[in-house]
């Protein structure tokens, strides 16, 4: 009886320490594997650039940038996380193999990316619905990008045309890794 007692009072914290913000509670495949990644898992606690790619695209060459602000911070608390999509004029039209070959003999792509993802209003991923829900606006092409502070809460959302080393979304990210 008094472990019983013990465990219902317990449970409330429990269930509230496991709760998981809708913009990561997905599971989601990594690219060209088999491996299911729960996002809630591995990324609440971090500051999160969700960033829908294409490898043949006008903005493709920010995946150098990406690649290179993810080495910067991601002792800091940092994640880049990838998600192609082939939503916008057929610009990933290859196989999951082929765009991780691509973005890692290409650009050195070294941060989480996952299976191939519908991203524009109408098609979309239930993720991308949680994500553009919260900033009151879905990616209207490749390389749009949303930023979740340490709780997966969106703050910012950047059009295709900001690229990774904008000081504005790098004050951002700093901003976030202090804990402001």
């Amino acid at each position: 009886m008094k472990s019983l007692l013990i465990l219902l009072l317990l449970t409330p914290f429990a269930a509230q320490a496991t709760q998981c913000p809708d913009t990561l509670d997905h599971n989601r495949k990594a690219l060209a594997g088999d491996t299911e990644v729960n996002l809630c898992q591995q990324y609440l606690g971090k500051v999160v650039l969700v960033v829908n790619t294409a490898s043949k695209c006008g903005f493709t060459d920010q995946y150098d940038g990406l690649e290179a602000i993810y080495r910067k911070y991601k002792d800091q608390g940092l994640v880049v996380l990838g998600f192609p999509s082939n939503d916008f004029s057929n610009q990933e039209p290859g196989t999951e193999k082929q765009i991780k070959e691509f973005c890692r003999l290409t650009f050195g792509v070294k941060f989480p990316m996952f299976a191939k993802t519908h991203v524009a209003r109408g098609t979309q991923d239930p993720f991308y619905t949680a994500l553009a829900q919260q900033a009151g606006e879905y990616p209207r092409w490749n390389f749009h990008k949303y930023l979740l502070n340490r709780n997966g809460k969106v703050v910012e959302s950047y059009p295709s045309r900001v690229e990774p080393q904008d000081q504005k979304l790098i004050k951002a990210i700093e901003i976030l890794l202090a804990g402001n």
